[in-house]
């Protein structure tokens, strides 16, 4: 005879309690299907666009991503050229033969500065343009996307 406290007995209105399936055939399985195939999908009833144009907390964390991506880009443009622009100098102070030294009668500093730096800043200022234009396009992206 089994008392209360006995744990091996789980009493029957235990939810817990190991469901008895009958030794008989499984259920049938039925396929529920839908004949609204015309039927509205759900859709986000706010766009990220409208938290962009009110300014909500959603929409900010997004223009600031975008702000901080257009940032570092920004400095890294503004550093290479600082290095470069900065260098130039540094190089002709450091060199004392750089100063002096003429690729015909046109003095190397004068050449470097004339002739080096405004195709390089072109370059630059090009992948600058490109590189934002492509952060851009992907906030476009990621902005119709959701």
């Amino acid at each position: 005879m089994s008392t209360p406290d006995d744990p091996t007995q789980v009493p029957a209105d235990d939810p817990l309690s190991p469901v008895e399936t009958s030794p008989g055939p499984p259920p049938v399985r039925v396929r529920v299907t839908s004949t609204r195939r015309d039927a509205p999908t759900r859709r986000d009833l706010r766009p990220l666009t409208r938290d962009i144009d009110e300014q909500s907390q959603l929409g900010e964390v997004y223009m600031a991503g975008l702000m901080s991506a257009q940032l570092r880009l920004a400095l890294r443009v503004l550093a290479f050229g600082a290095v470069g622009l900065g260098g130039l100098p540094l190089l002709f102070l450091l060199v004392p033969a750089t100063r002096t030294m003429a690729l015909g009668r046109i003095p190397l500093p004068w050449l470097m500065l004339a002739v080096v730096v405004y195709p390089v800043a072109i370059i630059v200022a090009r992948y600058y343009v490109r590189a934002s234009e492509r952060i851009e396009a992907e906030f476009s992206h990621v902005v119709r996307r959701r």
